[in-house]
């Protein structure tokens, strides 16, 4: 499937996002090095408090500059004053080819042993995933970025790999890192709200060239301390009250049925917090069903049509729960 107005690099496009970050890095509470080899780590919350705004712009570098991302003191959660919203006119593009954490890393063995998923436009580059072949998306580029979800630096050996399957000089590659437990972490995970639509979406089988335009928001929890309460906290605000409109063309029945699919309230696994989830699980991703990974509630809108089609619920009780609200 290739898609139409795929950017000539969504690399060199994103890079000067990333250059703005760092020009920005002692207001925005973050703390860049270049290491030894030239790779240029940022620090978004391991050793420094990072922050919002941070969060919000790194979710745009995810998405390959193919994104917007915004904050907002209102939502669809009465009482909470923090929510995010998240738009693309490239939705399968910024979420699937960039956005969604699909490289998986790894350095060392045992307890010293170092693991993350890689998001962002060097995926493309790399193309170490069969999704691509799938999507047909092509970057040709001097330059990379890559965001991980980790509380803890990449081995030096690592990076240097990285660079290797980028095809970049290291001191071309950029490396952003975003805990879970921190502001920027919490806020650029929660940003996925669109993206883990646009996945579930496809492994429904769903037509992704008929996906035009997204448009998602999700409430923006508090971080936690704890790795487990945090983590479950940002897949919470998705599965509880994540909404999502999806603007589609083709037939009305695909539409209909895409939106009657999407909702994480039709997985067996729907219902409980999702650190329960996980820790009921063994911790073990792979055990959990793939499609409980979506928003609350969906609308997809048929553009040939003018028809609309709605399912899926707010829980307001189980989300104030999770972030550990006192009703």
């Amino acid at each position: 499937m290739a898609l139409q107005n795929n950017p000539a690099s969504m690399n060199r496009h994103t890079r000067s996002l990333v250059d703005s970050l760092l020009l920005d890095s002692a207001s925005l509470r973050l703390l860049p090095q270049q290491l030894e080899n030239g790779v240029t780590v940022i620090d978004a919350g391991i050793k420094c408090h990072g922050g919002l705004e941070a969060g919000r712009r790194i979710a745009e570098i995810c998405m390959g500059g193919q994104g917007h991302v915004s904050l907002q003191a209102a939502g669809t959660v009465s009482g909470w004053t923090s929510n995010i919203t998240v738009h693309s006119n490239q939705p399968v593009l910024a979420c699937l080819g960039s956005q969604y954490a699909g490289w998986s890393l790894s350095h060392g063995e045992g307890k010293s042993a170092f693991h993350a998923l890689g998001s962002g436009p060097g995926r493309i580059l790399a193309r170490k995933e069969k999704l691509y072949d799938h999507l047909g998306i092509e970057d040709s580029a001097d330059c990379a970025t890559l965001v991980l979800e980790v509380d803890q630096p990449p081995p030096l050996e690592l990076t240097e790999r990285i660079a290797l399957d980028c095809g970049v000089l290291p001191e071309q590659l950029r490396l952003i890192l975003t805990p879970t437990r921190s502001l920027a972490g919490t806020t650029q995970v929660v940003a996925r709200v669109l993206e883990v639509a646009l996945h579930k979406a496809h492994e429904l089988g769903f037509e992704l060239r008929h996906i035009v335009d997204g448009l998602a928001t999700a409430p923006l929890p508090p971080p936690a301390p704890d790795f487990l309460q945090a983590m479950g906290r940002t897949n919470d605000a998705i599965l509880f009250a994540g909404q999502i409109h999806l603007f589609v063309t083709g037939e009305d029945s695909a539409a209909q049925a895409l939106a009657e699919a999407l909702p994480s309230s039709t997985s067996s696994d729907y219902g409980r917090p999702f650190a329960e989830i996980f820790k009921s699980c063994e911790y073990d991703f792979f055990k959990i069903d793939p499609l409980l990974f979506s928003p609350a509630r969906i609308t997809v809108s048929n553009l040939d049509s003018g028809r609309s089609f709605t399912h899926g619920v707010i829980d307001h009780e189980q989300l104030l729960v999770s972030f550990g609200v006192s009703l």
